[in-house]
């Protein structure tokens, strides 16, 4: 092999006969060069001489096509990640157009780096750039290369639907880069460094900027509710959520170093994923009322109220047995960092809480859907371990055909006095077979009836799929969470172990009567997407969103006090016909709460109210969880640059979570307070407030 370094040294070192002065030089030493040539061809393609790992030379442009392996097809938007073997160094990332094709120039390279291929779906190609290699030849030319992507998609179908094996996601491992200044990535501003060929190791750690764009996400948009006039419309009802994948996505999208779409950002799901120290219900009520008001810190002239739900704890032990289906997207798109790695830890950290009166089965889609547990008593961990780690991703995405395979597997398990519970972890990348939002939900509904409830795990980043996600959660009386690292996955599944697979109260629905005499109008703040007509209340009907064990529910009203804001326009004109008849008396009520909910096996469901009376403080005097569930609203609004943030800031946003610390045991809001640090930051890389 020396010798042939030698001989390519010397090759490389004629190269420039151009400056030769003579023509018959010239013709003497490119004779040399092509005989040369031949030789070394002839000896490289020797077995045990052939070059292992293609290449192209740094000194001229990268013309590329990416394809399909099998059937010749132009690849859009495949990530072109260019890196160095060491740890430093500028990293670049491109993605191809709608004819899969790419151009890196001659400046932005040099030897020694790799480039990298990815595309959900596909084997990662490695191609290096070296110089003194057999490129050399083409120096003079173009890289024009052809970059085959080989699919995995036939890989599930080989192996047979019990026995689904697939390419090891890490071989979807794309470089990650990190910040050397600023504490955060960001795509405006500030040197990349090279961290090296990442891998998944429990968590994906702050500040890393991944080689992955977000154009492909897709997120339902919201209209942001708008304040009504009390007199026109005196009632306000809604749907409780529990959900709180929103604030875990956003947290992925800062810790990359992006602001995230506004249509990402649901304030309820923001303010819901933290803990509050409500006290617990009394007597046989499954849920405790909780109110509370105080000024509003972004309109001081304003009013901001609390209605807060706290669901009974259960013991571990008194919690009814769980028929449980892991349903588990193992499809291409699931390969890779933050996928299928990571759903395996957080189940694993299920299975470490289930009881031997507990079961699990496991069910995976991709090209096809298989069973590959039968349901087993969580006394048998290890089987059920051992089924977990033997998944890998590979195929296109079944997602319909999973569902139901689980339907029918937790159905012939049904516990008729337990909690059956199908548990899906996905990107939500439906692309193969009944995949539409209408057909999902109605299988959802239909199994809804029979008991059988649904709660969504969303993984990834890239074509991440929220918005069906989120349907799917809702129409199947389930919960809804974003798992962007291991601590999120622990603290789902240990940490509220209860509130996330048991359910205490179903279909749970609020109404407000506002009172004309102290609020003029009202704007409920977030849940635009759990909006009721005021007759749903009373239909027992009517779905509603269900609450577990111990959960906590905050939502917050911004009510403009009677008088205060006179040139307020009202929202249709005063009725010619007829006088609004107004009983406000001498009574110090400002609004009354009203909740219904059902049993979990009933289908009638029960009445709670509560009364909230005139009480002015400064948002500064109230309660802890009042300031803190405030303070994250706050930044909610600033995040979508709502048009009712009125004078928030980044700064009110940290005084307040600042002073709403408390002992806060698990870190949730000192984690809080460095992600609007961050969004300061890069709000003010890209010029925004």
């Amino acid at each position: 092999m020396l010798f042939f370094r030698v001989l390519w040294n010397l090759v490389d070192g004629l190269h420039h006969v151009d400056r030769l002065k003579t023509c018959a030089m010239r013709k003497h030493i490119l004779s040399l060069l092509y005989v040369l040539n031949i030789i070394i061809i002839s000896v490289m393609s020797i077995p045990g001489h052939a070059q292992s790992t293609r290449v192209v030379h740094p000194k001229n442009d990268i013309i590329g096509t990416v394809v399909d392996d099998k059937t010749g097809a132009l690849l859009k938007g495949a990530t072109v990640v260019v890196v160095n073997k060491t740890s430093t160094g500028k990293g670049l990332k491109l993605s191809t157009d709608k004819k899969g094709r790419f151009n890196i120039s001659s400046n932005a390279i040099n030897s020694g780096q790799t480039l990298y291929t990815i595309l959900a779906g596909y084997k990662t190609d490695t191609l290096a750039i070296q110089s003194g290699t057999m490129s050399y030849w083409n120096r003079n030319a173009k890289n024009e290369i052809t970059i085959r992507l080989k699919p995995l998609s036939a890989v599930a179908a080989d192996k047979g639907i019990k026995d689904i094996k697939q390419q090891p996601a890490l071989e979807h491992r794309a470089p990650a880069m990190v910040m050397v200044q600023n504490e955060v990535a960001t795509k405006s501003s500030g040197n990349i460094r090279l961290r090296g060929v990442s891998t998944l190791n429990g968590s994906m750690a702050n500040g890393y900027y991944h080689a992955q764009d977000h154009q492909t996400e897709d997120y339902s948009p919201i209209n942001e509710n708008i304040f009504h006039n009390v007199t026109a419309q005196p009632l306000s009802t809604f749907s409780i959520d529990v959900d709180r994948a929103s604030y875990s996505n956003i947290r992925r999208f800062l810790n990359n170093g992006d602001m995230p779409p506004a249509d990402a950002v649901r304030v309820e799901e923001m303010i819901n994923y933290f803990d509050y120290k409500y006290g617990n219900p009394s007597g046989d009520a499954p849920v405790a009322i909780h109110t509370d008001m105080a000024v509003c810190p972004w309109n001081t002239s304003r009013q901001l109220v609390r209605i807060a739900l706290k669901g009974k704890d259960i013991a571990k032990g008194e919690l009814p047995p769980s028929n449980l289906v892991f349903l588990i997207d193992v499809s291409g798109s699931m390969a890779g960092e933050g996928r299928l790695p990571l759903v395996k830890q957080a189940f694993r950290t299920l299975v470490g809480q289930l009881r031997s009166v507990d079961k699990v089965a496991i069910v995976v889609y991709a090209g096809a859907a298989g069973l590959v547990l039968p349901s087993t008593s969580g006394e048998n961990k290890t089987a059920i371990l051992d089924a977990l780690d033997k998944l890998e991703a590979g195929g296109s995405t079944a997602g319909g055909q999973g569902i139901l395979l689980a339907y029918k597997t937790a159905t012939e398990n049904l516990l008729r006095n337990g909690n059956n519970r199908v548990i899906i972890a996905t990107d939500g990348d439906f692309n193969v077979g009944p995949s539409s939002d209408g057909e999902l939900q109605r299988i959802i509904e239909r199994e809804r009836e029979k008991g059988i409830f649904l709660s969504v795990l969303g993984f990834g980043m890239g074509n991440y799929k929220d918005n069906k996600l989120e349907i799917l959660a809702d129409k199947g009386n389930g919960n809804y969470a974003y798992i962007d690292n291991f601590e999120e996955a622990r603290r789902t599944f240990v940490t509220e172990f209860g509130g996330t697979l048991f359910t205490i109260a179903k279909d749970v629905k609020l109404q407000i009567e506002f009172n004309p005499k102290y609020v003029q109008s009202y704007r409920l703040v977030g849940y635009e997407n759990r909006l009721l007509q005021n007759e749903d209340f009373n239909n027992d009907k009517k779905d509603a969103g269900d609450m577990g064990a111990g959960h906590t529910v905050t939502a917050l009203y911004e009510i403009v006090p009677t008088g205060k804001e006179v040139d307020q326009p009202l929202a249709v004109d005063p009725l010619k016909y007829q006088l609004p008849k107004v009983a406000t008396g001498n009574t110090s009520e400002v609004l009354t709460v009203k909740l219904r909910y059902k049993e979990p096996s009933s289908s009638t469901s029960q009445l709670i109210t509560k009364v909230l009376h005139w009480k002015q403080q400064d948002i500064t005097h109230a309660p802890e969880d009042f300031r803190m569930a405030t303070a994250v609203a706050d930044f909610g609004l600033l995040l979508r640059n709502s048009e009712h943030k009125g004078n928030a800031s980044w700064d009110q946003v940290l005084k307040l979570a600042g002073n709403a610390r408390g002992t806060d045991d698990e870190g949730y809001r000192a984690e809080f307070i460095q992600l609007v640090k961050k969004a300061q930051l890069i709000s003010n890389n890209h010029g925004t407030k």
